[in-house]
């Protein structure tokens, strides 16, 4: 499974999610996985796994976040106090259909393994937010490098504000 190597070899492996990956072997592998085929994910580049796994999360019809509440998410970033946000967060959730929302705690779990050896992979929190943000929401019209990039430096900047909105 994907998610398993990633959160097993992921948080050894340095600038995971950040580094490129051959897109020769990224394309053989998205062929192999739309045809049906069994790809033992193990045998494989971490680099392709992650680079695929981001493909598959920018080509969730609407984003995984969902972008009719993309204001929403962004607007999250302004409440108060982090039980404010918590709570706020909570609320958008269940608005997301529930695949959507399994996903995602199965990717968070992944994320959070990767950043708990940061020393080793150097991908903080910021930085994981930096490469994941713009594959998982986007703006519902078009979405430009600069909007991407208001969306993301919105969410690492409350990323450094505040260390953790996700500890319950």
């Amino acid at each position: 499974d994907m998610l398993s190597v990633l959160c097993q070899d992921g948080p050894f492996t340095r600038g995971i999610f950040r580094r490129s990956a051959n897109a020769k072997s990224c394309k053989e592998m998205k062929e192999r996985l739309n045809a049906g085929f069994h790809v033992d994910f193990a045998c494989e580049s971490i680099f392709v796994t992650a680079s695929v796994l981001k493909d598959f999360l920018r080509n969730i019809p609407g984003s995984v976040f969902s972008s009719k509440l993309y204001d929403k998410w962004v607007s999250v970033m302004d409440h108060g106090s982090l039980a404010e946000r918590i709570k706020a967060v909570k609320k958008l959730l269940e608005k997301l259909p529930q695949i959507n929302v399994t996903l995602l705690y199965y990717l968070f779990g992944v994320l959070h393994c990767i950043e708990q050896r940061s020393d080793t992979n150097q991908m903080t929190a910021f930085n994981l937010a930096v490469c994941i943000a713009p594959s998982l929401l986007w703006l519902p019209n078009l979405s430009s490098p600069e909007a991407e990039g208001e969306f993301t430096r919105k969410v690492t900047f409350s990323k450094k504000k505040q260390n953790t909105v996700c500890d319950n």
